[in-house]
């Protein structure tokens, strides 16, 4: 998403085409009142129309860089660690972008404090649309989770596209001894404290959906925070913790990968 300068089309104005020189001569000879102007009504005639040219100048400008944009490479912000949902969408749509628009679309990653860091770094890049943020649901989290921000969301982002929505799936490693929801909730309950809960760091949305799904169930699972899901899923992969929610499934039971047997309806992004 990217900050934009708003062009009104209807402030320029333009002669009609298909009147000739001599017909706005003619015109100008049947229209009322002197047949001569004075040497100051000329000059003063003159520099209208030349302050009506300049004036009409930048919007000129801009309609011509709004033709050929991209003249260069092209800065896609992602507020999360590659390899995780969010970037695998941004790389796709980058290299979709890149190849139909002839330049390339640069991935960056600058994690922290829930993708605020990134959010921060486009509001502060020129509003050019050479620096584009992803943006998800992390960013409505934010809002309520963080004060003092740096920058007004809806004020110094404007939204462009939307790119995909997902899903959150809850996800376990396929050793654990709950195979559906009501086995994992009766597991919880009589092992409380005792089932660590991966996310991609505190405050992003399978965070939030893990908290969310403790309070309805009344179950009490240990949070551990990473910075960025495809980390989170590398350790449930490796059982070091036991359970996750992931933005879309990423595996099926056996050969070790996790079995995902819950969906939370909640569109993500």
């Amino acid at each position: 998403m990217i900050r934009a300068a708003n062009l009104k089309a209807d402030e320029c104005r333009l002669a009609p085409a298909n009147v000739t020189g001599g017909e706005l001569q003619a015109r100008r000879s049947a229209a009322p009142g002197p047949s001569t102007l004075s040497d100051d009504d000329s000059a003063r005639r003159r520099f209208l129309h030349l302050a009506a040219a300049a004036a009409a100048l930048p919007a000129v400008a801009h309609i011509a860089l709004a033709l050929t944009y991209p003249t260069r490479p092209v800065r896609l912000i992602v507020g999360f660690a590659a390899g995780g949902t969010a970037d695998i969408s941004a790389r796709l749509i980058g290299q979709w972008l890149s190849e139909r628009l002839g330049q390339q679309f640069l991935v960056e990653n600058p994690t922290g404090a829930g993708s605020n860091v990134a959010t921060e770094a486009v509001v502060n890049a020129s509003p050019d649309g050479y620096t584009l943020l992803l943006f998800n649901v992390a960013g409505a989290i934010n809002a309520t989770l963080y004060e003092n921000f740096n920058f007004n969301l809806i004020r110094d982002i404007a939204a462009v596209a939307s790119i995909d929505r997902g899903w959150d799936v809850m996800e376990v490693h396929s050793s654990f001894p709950a195979k559906t929801v009501p086995e994992f909730i009766a597991y919880a309950k009589a092992n409380p404290g005792k089932i660590n809960m991966a996310s991609g760091g505190v405050g992003s949305g399978n965070h939030l959906f893990g908290e969310l799904f403790k309070v309805m169930t009344g179950v009490n699972m240990v949070h551990v925070p990473y910075r960025g899901e495809a980390i989170a899923l590398t350790d449930t992969l490796g059982g070091q913790v036991q359970a996750t929610f992931a933005t879309t499934a990423r595996g099926r039971s056996g050969s070790g990968l996790p079995s995902a047997f819950m969906i939370l309806n909640c569109k993500s992004n």
